[in-house]
Parts: C-alpha cells; structure tokens; sequence
C-alpha cells in the first residue's frame, strides 16, 4: 500500500515501539495511512534520534527490539496502516565500545574484514586511524588511561587492543595500536575518515561496495520483504560516494514496490536527477514554496533595512545575505573542513604524479583551487550529469582571482575538469570525484545552514531548510508553477512543514512571517520592548543582533518559555560563531545571553510580547491554517510531524524531539482530519495519475487568494498576506471562479453547496481563511 500521508514519530528509549502502538489509533482515526518512524536499528544507548546507529543488523532493543517492531506493525495494519522507515546509509556512530564492527578494525587494522565498511585513509595517517577523543593532549591525558586485559580505558570510552600489545608500557602501547588516540582538537585538521559533516562521532560508511551494502542493509530488506515495512525514507544521499548508484541498487534490492523518498534538499530551481529510482524528495522544496506564499516581498524589503539600521551587522557577517554565505563558506572550507580538503589535495596530488600531462601542480595551488571551486558551488551536490551547469566557467574564473601567477591557476582548469569526471576513469580519479561532491555537500549544509541562516536573520522564518533568506518570498503564480510540476514529474514525493530538523516549527515561523506584512509596527515593538528592559538589570543583550533574533523568536513562541527559549538562543549563537562557538565558547557572552532572555523576553517583558502576540494573532491563523491545507492538498504524500495537527510550537532540536504526546484538538485539528480522510477516500485525486489545475481570483484582492483544483475533484483555497488584505479593505468585489458542478465546505457540513462559476470571496471565507471543497 502506497501512503496517502504519513506521521513522523520520534522514537526514543522513553517513547519505544510500544508507545507508538499505543497512538494508533488515534492516528488511524486522524486519517493517516503511514506511520514514519525516525531510525530504528541499533543506536548509541540513550539516542533521542537514533541516527548514530551502533549496529545495522539489528533492531534497536531499547526501543523493544524486533519483536517489538513486529508487533507495532501488526498494530498498524489492524488499524488499516503501514510504517515508513528512515534509513541511514551514510554513516554509523565512531563510538567503539558500541559499533562492534570499527572496534573489530581497531583490534585488526586494514586486515579486519569489516575495515571495508568504513570510509578510512589509512596512508594519511602513516597507517594509524586518528581517534580525536582525549580531553587534553595526549601527554596530559595518560594518566587517566589504564589497560584491563586486552582492552584499553579512558574514562568511558574503551579501545580494543592489538594482539600481543597488552603487556606493552603504556607510551610503547599506545604507539603500537592500529589507531591513535588524539586531542580532539585535532579532528579538524588531521582526520582520515569521512565523517558526517563536521561531526567526528559519525564516520562514513562505504555502501557503495557490494558487499558492504549487503551487509548494512540486509535487517532493513528483511523487514520490508516481511511487510513490516512499505517505505522508506533515505537519510543525507548527498553524502554518498555515488547517489545514483546506491538508490539503483537500494530498489532493485527492495522490489520496486517500495515507497521510497530522499532527503535531498534543493537549491532554487534545483531538479533533483531524473534518473533517481525513488518518489522525490522528503519535501524541503515545498516547505520553501509554501512558507514564501505568506511571506510579503515588499514588507520583508522594509524589514531588512530596519534589520540593518537596528543590528548594524557588517555586511558579511550578518549584513547582505550573498556576502554573509560567502565570508561563511571561506570560514568552513578552511576552518571546519580542513581534514576534508587535505584529503582531497591528497587525492589530486595522486592523480597530477600518475599523468605526465597533468604534472607539476603544487600541492598549495591544489589546495587553493579545491577551495575555491568548493565555496562556488551553488547548490548542495555537483552531479556527473549537469555539473558543468554547477561547476560553471564562471566559478572557474572565479577561483583563478585567488591566484597572482596565471601559469598556477591553471590547477583551477584540472581540479574542475577531475570533479566533472573528464579526465577518464581510475581509482584515484573516482575516489576524487566523489569526494569532491561529498565535501561540496557538507560545506553547503554547515556553511548556509549551519553559519549564515543564523548570521543573516532579518526574518527568521525564512531562514528554513531549503529555504533563501535572500529572496524568501513565492508569488501565487510561482508557486502554481511548482504545483503544476510536481504533479507532472513527482506526484508522490514527500511534502513537510516541520520536521525533527526544521529550526522552527510552521506554527512559529507563522507568526514570524505576520512581521513582513507589518514590518513599522514590528520596529515600534522592538523599540518598545527594548526601552522598557534596558534599564534592568541583564536587560540589555549583548549584541542588537542576538536582540532582534531573541525578540522575533519571542513573537514566534506567542508566550516565552525562558529555558526553552534561552537554550535554543545559546544554540544559535554558538552555530552562529560571532561572539561564541561550540569549540571556543566565551562563557562571559553566554552568560549575558541568558541574563537577557531570564530578564527581558522572559521577564520584564513577557507580557508584552503576549500582547504583540496577540495583536498578531489573526494573521498568523491564517498562515498557520493556509500553510496545513496547501501541504494536505497540493502534489505530494503530506508528512506530518509528530503533534502539528494542532498547534505545535517547538525551535530547533533538541525543543522538537521531545517526546509524542497526543493533545487536545484544536482548529487545526479538525481542518487534518477532514483532509487526510479525503486523501484516503479518494487516492486517485491526489495520487501518481491526480492532475494540479491552478484557480485564479479576479478582483481587487485576487493577489491574496490562493486556490487550486484537483482531479477536478477537490478546490483548496487559502488566503495569503492577510493584514495586507484587512488594510487593502478586505475581499469586496473579488471573485473565485468553481470549476463546473456543487461543491460541499467540508469543513462545514451545514454550510450550503455552492454552484459552479464565480462566488464572492468573501463568502468563501467567511468562517475562516481557508476553505477545502468536494465535487458532489
């Protein structure tokens, strides 16, 4: 059974496989068709996420183990479900004393039969594997090492030792052992495994090798050959050696019948390969999409030149969007990445000594060419097809500015040209290449997501996943262009608003996108709040930056929750990097951050942001509700996170993986159950053969009507910009044109159908901004 729309659960030791049995039926009677689980094979104990997977052929047994699944499974299915796993391919937790398999290549070396899982350069250590786990350097960590047997301890971590090496003094030991126990400090410089982004507690995985992706994905198989499973969700491709291969290889070994979506996030009107053997993305480009339509382009210019007089940013630490990506991207690639590029200039100094023709580079003019053309990559991943479309003639000039001798800059020409595979094929040739991609990923990811979304923020509900805080706005006719293809080319792709990894829930970036509709009164707000707390002790943030990020995310929340609200603002400014960071902390301006929220959002001023909130509060309904029914309707199998079919108010993780609680239903609620039930009556509407016909108003107010029909089936119309339509002096004459035949509100059983042809806007949304109707 293909899903109609699914339900994203966060498992979690304190929310297990029997706990999501125990909500099905409530999700059953909410409509759903697809449970989604977040990663269910065998974790660091205690994950709240479980994408550090500790062991790929086993089910998770802090969660209830297999047997556990199964049943949650069988549970579903009586209640007329399936489940959609998320897979992690990419990697596995750098955690010994539970990832069986590296302790295996730790007690072995490159002679282990599971050293080809992992993505190890063992010649840039001299043969040795750096472990960046000390505390200290390692002269002043020895002391709290001590051997027990064959195995090595340092506080909690445990290592294998090699054989015939326990008896060793502990400075001969430690030189003895296949790997290096190291500073952490020195991950990001000296690694020689491919890890997830920066992130050194997640090496790569090597699912490109046959064996190896037997071996890692032979538990998820079983599972979907026994029904537990219809689906599946792939976890970061871009980090793959070869995306394409992989998914080839993933459906064949599936079946072909299996619902499968990637977490691929595209960049403006970035396509993902048509030749993907998958149902589309997992849907960051339609959060994009949706979230632009309530989004006003001209307040949001408004709003920036008050963002810039306020927070007097420079321009490329916070100032202008395309400057701040920029200055952020150099900062990564040289800083973050270090170990990554030094691969890389290895792999390229390998391929120059091999080829006669492709002789005396140095190693600095490769290493600066890589650099360069990785900054100018424009989107998350080059692909073999197209890259010269990415990779362009343009970023090469680009990257030759950085060169004072032209005969040097010729290493642009030859690390561009190995990247776009045209200088044939051999292993170091493909080894780069995939690489170079791989690398161009983790840059994009850390650089944009990561760095300038919380540098720039002059509306932060923009600055999404997928998203562009330099041109956040989608205009209808953009976004019925969007429809139209997906319903063309990926009918069944993924559809999200919030996810365990979006920075704010949709309810919250709701609210926050009322403030391009009202960009005067946000600024006398501020002004306001800024006055009254100033004078207090702590009132005064440290930085206007952080005070405008600090107040918005306030606005957002409606009611501040102080720890809450204070722990996803020392996140932000740590990933920020401007005042502080998570490797070099200042604990004095940390301090001042949370002095500031316990004072002023939190405090003193509490009540008047509730009241703001409040003021706001018709608008960001009608975002709210516009935003739930487009993702509901439009192409694509909506994906519900857990607790947003009703107002769900959560910043980023760890706020939002908190455990699934079933609440009260609300307004939301009823607008989710009326549209899944009618996914779920009538798939042929919304499935792979359903059509996407834009409906346009007429009028002085059409621009803020926003509708769509179906199949011929079902009308979706929302409002958009609504304090822009109350000031403009709301619908009056405007008209939306019914396609031919009687229309039921289905979300008002008493209303009275209404006829094809023209009806008054006004009466559409007379009882609230959005309005689902059904072909009788």
């Amino acid at each position: 059974m293909k899903p109609t729309a699914t339900y994203r659960i966060q498992l979690q030791p304190g929310f297990p496989f029997a706990s999501a049995a125990a909500a099905v039926p409530y999700l059953a009677g909410l409509g759903v068709s697809h449970l989604h689980l977040s990663p269910v094979l065998e974790a660091v104990p205690g994950s709240v996420h479980g994408y550090d997977v500790t062991d790929p052929t086993r089910v998770r047994e802090e969660l209830g183990g297999e047997q556990g699944l199964r049943e949650l499974a069988r549970t579903a299915r009586e209640h007329g479900m399936g489940l959609v796993l998320d897979i992690v391919p990419n990697h596995m937790a750098a955690v010994p004393r539970y990832n069986r398999a590296l302790w295996e290549v730790l007690r072995q070396g490159p002679a282990s039969p599971y050293a080809r899982w992992f993505d190890i350069d063992w010649e840039a250590g001299g043969g040795r594997l750096l472990l960046p786990v000390l505390a200290g350097r390692i002269a002043d960590e020895m002391g709290a090492m001590r051997v027990e047997g064959d195995v090595l301890r340092y506080g909690e971590e445990r290592f294998p030792l090699r054989e015939s090496t326990a008896a060793l003094p502990l400075p001969e030991l430690l030189d003895a052992q296949w790997y290096r126990l190291g500073w952490w400090r020195l991950a990001r410089t000296e690694l020689a495994y491919r890890r997830f982004f920066t992130v050194s507690e997640l090496i790569g995985v090597r699912v490109e090798l046959p064996e190896v992706f037997d071996a890692t994905h032979a538990k998820i198989l079983e599972l979907v050959r026994d029904g537990v499973a219809e689906g599946v969700r792939v976890d970061h491709p871009d980090g793959l050696a070869d995306p394409e291969a992989y998914l080839r290889r993933l459906d064949g070994a599936l079946g072909g019948d299996c619902w499968t979506v990637v977490e691929k996030v595209l960049t403006g009107d970035e396509r993902l390969p048509p030749g993907w053997p998958v149902a589309g993305t997992t849907g960051y480009d339609a959060l994009h999409r949706i979230d632009g339509l309530f989004t006003d382009p001209a307040g949001h210019r408004e709003l920036v030149h008050h963002y810039r007089e306020f927070a007097g940013a420079p321009g490329d630490r916070g100032g202008y969007w395309e400057a701040t990506v920029r200055r952020a991207a150099h900062h990564v690639v040289t800083h973050d990445l270090a170990a990554e590029i030094a691969a890389l200039t290895r792999l390229a100094e390998r391929v120059s000594a091999g080829d006669l023709a492709l002789r005396d580079h140095a190693p600095w003019a490769l290493r600066t060419a890589i650099r360069e053309l990785l900054v100018r990559v424009p989107v998350y991943r080059p692909y073999r097809i197209g890259g010269d479309e990415v990779l362009t003639v343009r970023a090469a000039a680009g990257a030759k500015a950085a060169f004072t001798v032209a005969e040097e800059a010729t290493a642009v020409d030859m690390v561009r040209d190995l990247a776009l595979g045209r200088l044939g094929e051999s292993p170091s040739r493909d080894a780069f290449r995939a690489r170079f991609a791989q690398t161009a990923s983790a840059l994009r990811a850390k650089s944009v997501e990561d760095l300038a979304f919380y540098r720039y923020t002059p509306l932060i509900s923009a600055n999404e996943v997928g998203g562009d805080p330099g041109r956040p706005a989608v205009d209808p006719e953009e976004f019925h262009a969007y429809g139209e293809l997906r319903a063309r080319d990926w009918p069944t792709a993924g559809t999200v608003l919030t996810t365990h990894d979006t920075k704010r829930s949709a309810d919250v970036r709701a609210r926050i996108a009322v403030l391009s509709e009202c960009p005067d009164r946000w600024a006398d707000f501020l002004a306001r709040v800024s006055g009254e707390t100033a004078r207090l002790e702590g009132g005064r943030a440290p930085d206007p930056q952080l005070a405008w990020v600090a107040w918005q995310t306030a606005v957002g929340f409606g009611f501040p929750y102080g720890d809450r609200l204070r722990d996803a603002l020392l996140k932000g400014v740590r990933e920020a990097g401007l005042h502080t960071a998570w490797t070099e902390p200042d604990q004095s301006y940390e301090k001042a951050v949370a002095g500031f929220v316990a004072a002023g959002p939190a405090g003193a001023a509490l009540h008047s942001v509730a009241a703001f909130a409040k003021e706001l509060a018709p608008y960001a309904r009608a975002n709210a509700l516009g935003a739930a029914l487009l993702q509901l309707t439009m192409p694509g199998v909506p994906d519900l996170y857990q607790g947003t079919e009703r107002e769900y108010l959560a910043l980023v993780d760890p706020d939002n993986r908190r455990p699934f609680e079933q609440g009260p239903p609300d307004e939301r609620t009823a607008l989710t159950r009326a549209a899944l039930r009618l996914r779920r009556e009538r798939p042929e509407v919304f499935g792979d053969s359903g059509t996407y016909v834009p409906l346009r108003a007429s009028g002085p107010a059409a621009a803020h009507c926003v509708a769509f029909c179906r199949t011929g089936e079902v009308v979706a119309a929302v409002t958009r910009l609504s304090l822009g339509l109350e000031r403009a002096g709301g619908w009056r004459e405007t008209e939306l044109s019914l396609p031919p035949g009687r229309w039921a509100d289905l979300l008002d059983e008493g209303a009275e159908p209404a006829g094809g042809g023209p009806v008054p806007v006004a009466r559409l949304f007379a009882a609230r901004p959005v309005a689902l109707l059904g072909r009788l």
